[in-house]
């Protein structure tokens, strides 16, 4: 049997930025942000190309307490850093019912499977509906910095979106070029909230029952 061929999506994202580095141009981009320490390496490399727009979308997280920590860790970190290119930011809906919806049937799924592909699509969908709507040149999300996110799947999800929505999307792997290390050395140095799980109720019951 032929295994399909595994992309290498950082090669794909650096052939992108070769050529804007070429063009001189500053395409924008709507970066959706799962929390503050994952956009923290994505947001210093980035931002020498882009002009970013931080998109911050995340219905899936539980409690409402956390959200608003996560959310409040995310302006002031961008707050924070002096980037080439300024950073702005919206910040999305928090309706935990969109995510409850999209991932009915998917409750007792261990993490990593299904209802996560469907988490991503969720956030991931919005992303691509805002980015064509207000006139942004690609779209892309902070999840594939984590290790236990599905580079792969991510990007596959982005690029079906992208078709939907008529906007580009900039494949990533963020975890590569030791991105993952990075992000925990910016978190370190800017002092940033760590959260221990995804964020979703599923998640935290799931890393509760993992340190009994």
């Amino acid at each position: 049997m032929v295994q399909p061929t595994k992309i290498n999506y950082q090669k794909k994202l650096d052939d992108i930025i070769s050529e804007l580095e070429k063009s001189g141009e500053k395409p924008a981009l709507l970066l959706h942000s799962c929390c503050a320490p994952c956009s923290s390496y994505t947001l210093e490399y980035l931002s020498k190309y882009f002009k970013i727009t931080v998109y911050y979308y995340n219905p899936n997280i539980s409690p409402e307490e956390e959200y608003h920590k996560r959310v409040r860790e995310q302006k002031r970190f961008i707050s924070m850093i002096d980037p080439e290119n300024e950073i702005s930011f919206i910040e999305g809906e928090y309706r935990p019912e969109a995510f409850y919806q999209a991932v009915k049937g998917l409750e007792n799924v261990p993490e990593g499977g299904e209802r996560c592909f469907k988490c991503y699509c969720l956030r991931l969908e919005s992303a691509a509906a805002l980015a064509a709507e207000k006139g942004f040149d690609y779209f892309t999300t902070t999840l594939s910095i984590s290790p236990y996110k599905n580079a792969a799947k991510l990007n596959e999800t982005a690029a079906e979106l992208s078709g939907i929505y008529n906007v580009k999307n900039l494949p990533s792997d963020f975890k590569k070029k030791n991105g993952y290390k990075r992000s925990i050395e910016l978190s370190a140095q800017y002092g940033l909230y760590r959260q221990d799980y995804c964020g979703c109720v599923f998640s935290k019951k799931e890393r509760e029952n993992a340190v009994i």
